[in-house]
């Protein structure tokens, strides 16, 4: 049997999620361990350098190819017409039928990621605190495509997932 491209859509923007979560799980749990402080940020070593632009990419990469990739294939597997449809009509919809919690909830999540990415404030006080934002908004996320992988396990069996 054939899958359709909608299938396979959804089953690669899966894995590529699932091998972002790996890292920014990763990255998280090495971000509790060095017990990230002002300091830190202010004069970072070259391997807190690393783990902070870890974390970023696969923070942003996670969020981004779950709004961008999964949830629209998602929808379109279940024979949506997103053609047309405005990101925050998507995010409506995915709350309707129970995929996600809150659309308003992914839309904070994703002014937190905007304000992180796009704003590098001078003060070091003002960036550990987005920091800390992105970090809790990171746990999120992380959860919400828990969520996501395991209504697709359930809502699409013969599709192959990674586990």
């Amino acid at each position: 049997m054939t899958e359709s491209p909608e299938m396979l859509a959804l089953q690669q923007s899966d894995a590529t999620c699932r091998m972002h979560q790996e890292a920014l799980n990763e990255a998280l749990v090495d971000l509790d361990l060095i017990d990230l402080t002002e300091m830190i940020l202010q004069n970072p070593c070259k391997d807190h350098r690393r783990l902070l632009d870890q974390f970023a990419y696969r923070y942003i990469r996670l969020q981004d190819d779950m709004g961008n990739r999964l949830m629209k294939s998602v929808l379109l597997v279940m024979g949506e017409d997103i053609a047309a449809m405005p990101t925050i009509d998507r995010l409506n919809r995915l709350e309707q039928i129970g995929w996600l919690p809150s659309a308003e909830e992914w839309m904070e999540l994703r002014k937190i990621r905007n304000d992180f990415t796009h704003e590098y404030p001078e003060a070091v006080e003002e960036r550990f605190v987005r920091i800390q934002l992105a970090i809790q908004s990171a746990r999120r996320i992380s959860d919400l495509f828990d969520v996501f992988h395991k209504k697709i396990k359930q809502r699409f069996p013969e599709l192959k997932t990674e586990d």
